[in-house]
């Protein structure tokens, strides 16, 4: 049961071309975001597209996948956690951010999808 606790999937659109960032330390991370559609019905029966938007953070290995092959617009399967995290800006308001840290990347779509 530990393996569901704090588990996110999601198959969706990469919005922008993802941001690779070069740490001091080596490591590289990526961050990108992507949309994931619902569709419904509305009450009177016409159909409805509900978008919401996911910002992904992939660190290491998968940043240097995100690098080389990710780009926006492609069909993209996220596994991963989810993990929220504080900042102050320059006024000293503490702003809250929630993100998916990757886990696994699947790259979905022909490969000229790119």
């Amino acid at each position: 049961m530990s393996t569901i606790k704090n588990h996110v999937q999601l198959i969706g659109n990469v919005g922008q071309e993802p941001t690779i960032t070069n740490l001091e330390s080596g490591k590289k991370v990526a961050r990108f975001s992507v949309a994931t559609n619902e569709n419904y019905k509305d009450s009177k029966g016409e159909k409805q597209t509900d978008t919401n938007w996911h910002t992904i953070v992939a660190w290491g290995k998968s940043a240097e996948i995100v690098e080389q092959y990710v780009a926006k617009g492609k069909e993209v399967g996220i596994a991963g956690k989810l993990k929220t995290r504080t900042y102050t800006i320059d006024d000293g308001n503490q702003r809250y951010v929630t993100e998916v840290v990757a886990g696994e990347i699947l790259l979905m779509g022909s490969k000229d999808n790119k």
